[in-house]
């Protein structure tokens, strides 16, 4: 007799992670490597002026790591993003905090600084 698929109850959702990434973790008390997530970052405007490419592959689990990341040793991008908007796979970052807000694999992040014109 073959049984349905069992359905999760409301608001538990599944764990899955991709491994790939060294990254110091611990798991039911075991150190092992975890995974941070991968996708790409969209310069614009004056962003893609200071990065000097127009896009690049990123590895990180958070907005706010993303940001770490891009802007070290970037002085004019890091000036640049502090007064950005972004978008996370088409959607507005809005005033959230970057720490909290989770990047998933494959992800497109655009960073979009303000625009003159009218």
């Amino acid at each position: 007799m073959n049984e349905a698929p069992r359905s999760r109850p409301p608001g538990e959702q599944a764990f899955t992670r991709n491994i790939f990434v060294n990254e110091p973790a611990q798991w039911n008390g075991i150190d092992c490597e975890v995974a941070m997530s991968t996708g790409k970052v969209r310069y614009w405007a004056a962003a893609k002026e200071a990065a000097g490419v127009a896009e690049e592959i990123f590895e990180a689990d958070t907005l706010g790591d993303l940001m770490t990341k891009i802007t070290a040793d970037r002085d004019e991008l890091a000036r640049v993003v502090r007064r950005s908007s972004f978008l996370v796979n088409g959607d507005p970052v809005g005033k959230r905090e970057h720490s909290a807000v989770s990047l998933p694999e494959g992800a497109v992040v655009e960073i979009l600084p303000p625009f003159a014109g009218g």
